[in-house]
């Protein structure tokens, strides 16, 4: 361990308010989803669809984090290291998705069209060797297996290094992220064609997994910014975290916030430009039932007021500022996840969805199921060293100034 660094300042304080949350995260997650089954009784497809929009938002996550990680050494980023274990935690809770997946797999018949006969027509017909419940089922616990599998093994090696010291378990790390990027980059791709695209069986994207991976990696970076400034000002890694690892986080919440804004008005763009029914589907399906006011809002509050907020250099140095644009992101990407697949519901008799119905099955499923990852999630980085201390390129960090 460095010596300006204070043993008392890696960990957590077993009396800090943090250190007591997670078993009130658990607990209320679990209340809220108890609470959230007694409308799937009533009206399960709309509790179900509720359901995917609370996983989705899980899922953008853990997954950004894990990417996060992924980046840092494949990179080999030096700035990064006394903030990893951050996104190391979270990425840990991803065995958590297969749990959370399940009522998905036994109840998709409530959620997606193309698993009822009496919505197969000729265009997806031709498309039921993909879309069918026993290969969607298949691909969907193969994408989860990866993740757990990538998730759980970089966080224990790097945990691992907290004891040994082996410098050749950095270099493990690095040599596997660059493979492990692309089979995350196309298992989060087709991931969401199959749990969000196919909702709409009929349209089709080829932006679309970038699309959400975009709106993911974005939350997951507001995730960890807010989460080092709520650890900073419990008392921990006081020393260690500084105004330029704030700086550098705020820069890529603003190129993301640009990314994301790009993506989404390149997809848009070109549908619009080309007018042919079945693309411009997805749009329309958006533009009426009450969403159409989040159709126009949406440039606005997840591109203009972020951009704005985010740009001044010096605001990205000012943890208050900072953690209140953290949280603004991450509520307009729940806005987003919301956008994209409940308009896409029809009842037993084929009503749209109209707004604001629903909105209690939509929350307590969002709630629950991240509360109970955040918690889970918070367990893991309470009980652990909050720093790779043994990381070699933690002076580097610890020295990081931006010019």
């Amino acid at each position: 361990m460095d010596a300006k660094i204070k043993p008392a300042d890696v960990w957590l304080n077993k009396n800090s308010l943090i250190f007591k949350m997670p078993l009130l995260l658990i607990a209320l997650g679990a209340v809220s989803l108890f609470y959230w089954f007694s409308f799937y009784s009533t009206v399960p497809s709309r509790a179900m669809y509720g359901y995917l929009f609370g996983f989705a938002e899980a899922l953008s996550l853990v997954l950004g984090c894990m990417i996060f990680v992924l980046i840092q050494h494949v990179t080999r980023a030096g700035w990064s290291v006394v903030i990893r274990r951050i996104p190391e935690a979270f990425m840990a809770t991803s065995p958590l998705l297969i749990l959370f997946f399940l009522p998905i797999a036994f109840f998709s018949h409530e959620i997606f069209p193309w698993l009822h006969e009496k919505h197969v027509d000729k265009i997806l017909a031709k498309k039921l060797p993909y879309l069918n419940e026993n290969f969607f089922l298949i691909r969907s616990f193969i994408y989860l297996f990866i993740w757990g599998t990538i998730g759980i093994w970089f966080y224990r090696l790097s945990v691992k290094q907290d004891k040994n010291g082996e410098l050749k378990i950095t270099r493990i790390l690095q040599a596997i992220s660059a493979p492990c990027i692309i089979v995350f980059g196309l298992s989060l791709t087709f991931a969401s064609f199959d749990w969000f695209m196919s909702l709409q069986p009929h349209w089709y994207s080829t932006m679309f997994g970038v699309y959400f991976f975009a709106g993911s990696f974005l939350s997951s970076l507001a995730l960890i910014t807010i989460s080092a400034i709520f650890i900073r000002k419990s008392q921990a890694l006081t020393t260690v975290i500084t105004k330029e690892h704030y700086h550098d986080l705020g820069k890529l919440l603003f190129g993301f916030t640009v990314f994301w804004a790009y993506i989404g008005f390149s997809q848009f763009m070109l549908y619009w430009y080309a007018a042919i029914p079945e693309e411009a589907e997805f749009y329309i399906h958006r533009m009426h039932h009450g969403f159409g006011k989040i159709s126009w809002a949406l440039p606005i509050i997840h591109f203009f007021i972020p951009f704005f907020a985010l740009m001044p250099r010096t605001l990205k140095k000012i943890p208050l500022i900072l953690a209140l644009n953290c949280l603004w992101l991450i509520l307009v990407h729940i806005i987003d996840l919301y956008w994209l697949i409940l308009p896409t519901y029809r009842d037993a008799h084929g009503h749209a969805l109209e707004l604001p119905n629903g909105i209690l099955i939509d929350f307590l499923a969002l709630f629950g199921i991240n509360s109970i990852f955040i918690g889970v999630f918070i367990f893991i980085l309470s009980r652990r060293c909050l720093l790779p201390i043994k990381d070699p390129r933690l002076p580097e960090s610890l020295a990081f100034e931006n010019f």
